[in-house]
């Protein structure tokens, strides 16, 4: 009698976020539950555990804070005057789900977000290897490509994998647990893939979705077109299909895209994909928390917005600062964002939901340029939110912001962190940024 061969096991965990503030904004570990259909579908066993599963408040879209630990900060943050915490499960929560875990894992794959976070990557690690001492354990994720090199001489994982498809994660596991992969798949087509295994949730109060990978733009402050290669779009109707799913079989309410350039050339993929989703009766919220495009906004897209109920509406507006559009990109310009907003207004949205991101601190920024753009945001009609800029590694923005940061930012991926407002100089401080926070509070009540 032929023994039954052994199914390998393996271990994905999403760790802890550690910074000076997060919130969970619809955050899953989406490329991970990729990676864990596809191994399922090659014939391993998955265990998933996602440190940051677990809120302290949860608001009536999904999205809500975080629980959170305030711990010690690094001596290289020790001068930044605000609370350092870790963000998710407690750690003795984690030490019990692993207490629960049957059998010894036979591969353990750690994802990585933000460069900054890695600390709670570190740490995860650590704990792993003293449980599960004899099983290697891969790095992956954005920090991981990002700052690879620093991820591979002092993360303490045997093995660092810079970002690739969904296939070449699973064949590098089967590589390394000598197995066979069982899949019918032979390659990547971004429609052939599994559903992400959202499945392995024990609740599921929403779900994330990409219609495509990368990005056809490129934003000289942005990271997409390094952690993925060209820009691929899914089946419309297949992306509507999913959706379907999710919400007839897992009653899911919230579903938040993921795509960096979910509104290109609307008429042959956004369009359709939304009509479809009304002519089917689906009934479901949809965020936008990675911004839409302006320029793609007329009445036509801007009235599927509000039929197919985008309750949360991101536009990406970053300055109104002509030759800082330019340099940046050349994605908007000011008369189209006024347009855009129009045609969102006839549509029926006011102003308060309408948020509109402006970047602040970009390198050689002054804060007058931030205070115009804010400005030009109101007077449009719709709602400014500040995001501070963070310096990524790699991206054509990371040599100027170098000169005009106080910090190691290219040696130390703690100082890349936006809260500590990387890149201030005399045009533009932190004090200054404060300043402007506050005055833009007082002025929203």
């Amino acid at each position: 009698m032929v023994a039954e061969k052994h199914s390998p096991h393996i271990l994905l965990i999403n760790p802890w976020i550690i910074d000076f503030a997060a919130y969970n904004f619809w955050i899953r570990p989406l490329g991970l539950l990729y990676i864990a259909s596809v191994l399922r579908e090659s014939g391993f066993q998955v265990t998933l555990i996602d440190c940051l599963d677990l809120y302290n408040k949860t608001k009536k879209y999904g999205d809500g804070n975080f629980f959170k630990t305030k711990i010690e900060k690094p001596s290289s943050l020790k001068s930044i005057p605000r609370n350092y915490c870790q963000y998710g499960i407690p750690e003795e929560m984690l030490l019990k789900r692993f207490s629960m875990i049957e059998e010894k894992p036979d591969l353990i794959g750690i994802t990585s977000g933000m460069t900054y976070w890695y600390p709670g990557v570190f740490k995860l690690i650590e704990i792993t290897k003293k449980l599960f001492k004899e099983t290697p354990v891969v790095l992956g994720g954005i920090y991981a490509t990002l700052c690879y090199e620093h991820a591979q001489k002092n993360s303490g994982a045997d093995l660092v994998f810079k970002t690739g498809n969904e296939w070449e994660a699973v064949k590098l596991i089967s590589e390394l647990t000598h197995s066979e992969v069982r899949s019918q798949n032979s390659g990547f087509r971004i429609d052939n893939l599994p559903l992400p295994a959202f499945d392995l949730y024990s609740q599921l109060d929403y779900v994330c979705i990409a219609t495509s990978r990368g990005c056809p733009f490129r934003c000289t402050y942005c990271a997409s077109p390094i952690l993925s290669k060209g820009f691929l779009r899914r089946d419309p109707f297949k992306v509507v299909d999913e959706i379907e799913y999710w919400t007839t079989h897992f009653k899911i309410n919230n579903i938040a895209f993921y795509d960096d350039a979910l509104l290109v050339d609307p008429s042959r993929h956004f369009v359709p994909m939304i009509k479809e989703v009304i002519t089917r009766s689906i009934r479901c919220n949809f965020h936008t928390p990675n911004a839409l495009r302006i320029s793609e906004i007329d009445d036509e897209v801007a009235t599927l917005l509000s039929l197919g109920r985008f309750k949360t509406i991101r536009l990406g507006f970053e300055t109104s600062n002509e030759e800082a559009q330019i340099e940046t990109g050349g994605k908007v310009d000011n008369l189209a964002f006024q347009q855009t907003i129009k045609h969102l207004k006839r549509a029926g949205y006011s102003r308060d939901e309408l948020g509109v991101y402006i970047i602040a601190g970009l390198p050689g920024q002054r804060v007058g340029e931030v205070e115009e753009s804010i400005a030009v945001v109101r007077e449009a009609g719709a709602k400014p939110i500040l995001v501070e800029y963070s310096p990524i590694p790699q991206t054509p923005l990371f040599e100027k912001a170098k000169k005009f940061s106080q910090f190691d930012i290219e040696g130390e991926p703690l100082f890349q962190n936006n809260s500590i407002f990387p890149c201030q100089w005399d045009g533009f401080t932190l004090s200054g940024f404060r300043r402007l926070k506050e005055k833009i509070k007082r002025e929203e009540i």
